[in-house]
């Protein structure tokens, strides 16, 4: 039986999902909502059997729907997600989980409370390359841990694929510390554990979104160095870096894995290298379902990521 699915937020994540999961086979999507006039109509006439609506508590709370996904802007989270929640559905939730940390906590402990199956999009929780280095730290491959840097370049932000969602340059919500640090922190919480914050900064550009940031955060005693840019020239750059006494891997652009024993960086051959939007349902649908395993993060690990991301934004 397919889980009736209900999408709140149509811009660039809504509408891929929405998308994905129109011809997903655990799902049915039922409904759809966003503020925007204009995006329902850029969207319904593909959709002839989905119910739009520019009302997204009336979503959250719909009788026919078994779940939501929530991607709207993140201080709006925590409303969407407990009115779902209330009404017995589950949910899956655009990262970052909440801007407010205690709208996150009450986001975490609404999920404990409830049973519900709960999940966050993090884009690196179904690649092959991720599962590959916890294989090798798990086998020892990598031998003492002895740091990890994040190093994030965009000469243009917000990227051109999101340059209608306006908030994502403004400091209440957006940035590419809250949009795209978050993935690699919680890359770095599910392989090494929590993250404490040493010293994070950012520095803004007049009236809008950080232009840099730094930061050191510890695993344990493993130091993580975090270096960002937005808005110089150069290409877009994701890097993510462990490095190990005996083995040390790199993952570039999200899904690309080289390793290193000493010599120069050489590619990781995976048999499934790339994560989707489809695998990401797929995994959502067995949590529902009961059959929760690893390459899902819920409300908890998400928490803890907001944590870490929000200790930059402090004074």
């Amino acid at each position: 039986m397919r889980t009736r699915l209900g999408v709140i937020g149509l811009g660039a994540m809504g509408t891929r999902v929405l998308t994905v999961a129109a011809n997903h086979i655990d799902f049915e999507v039922r409904r759809a909502s966003d503020l925007s006039a204009a995006a329902i109509d850029r969207l319904a006439p593909a959709h002839p059997g989905i119910l739009f609506s520019t009302n997204g508590m009336e979503l959250a709370e719909a009788a026919d729907l078994d779940a939501v996904y929530i991607a709207t802007p993140p201080a709006s989270h925590e409303r969407f997600t407990l009115a779902a929640l209330s009404s017995g559905k589950a949910v899956f939730c655009e990262k970052p989980l909440a801007v407010d940390l205690a709208e996150g906590r009450r986001m975490r402990d609404a999920a404990e409370r409830g049973g519900l199956a709960t999940a966050v999009n993090f884009a690196l929780s179904d690649q092959g390359s991720v599962t590959e280095v916890e294989r090798a730290l798990s086998a020892g491959e990598v031998g003492s841990v002895r740091g990890v840097d994040i190093r994030l370049h965009f000469p243009r932000w917000p990227r051109a694929f999101q340059a209608d969602a306006r908030w994502l340059d403004e400091r209440e919500q957006g940035g590419f510390v809250r949009e795209v640090l978050s993935h690699f922190v919680y890359l770095t919480d599910r392989v090494l554990g929590p993250l404490r914050p040493v010293h994070a900064s950012l520095d803004h550009a007049p009236g809008a979104s950080e232009v840099a940031a730094r930061g050191l955060l510890r695993a344990g005693e493993v130091p993580v160095h975090v270096s960002g840019r937005a808005g110089a020239a150069g290409g877009e750059l994701y890097e993510w870096v462990l490095w190990g006494t005996r083995r040390s891997y790199l993952l570039r652009d999200w899904s690309e894995l080289f390793v290193s024993e000493g010599e120069d960086w050489r590619p990781v051959e995976l048999a499934d290298s790339s994560g989707s939007q489809a695998k990401r349902l797929s995994l959502f649908a067995a949590a529902i379902r009961g059959e929760r395993g690893p390459g899902l993060a819920d409300f908890a690990a998400a928490l803890r990521v907001q944590e870490v991301i929000e200790a930059f934004h402090q004074p």
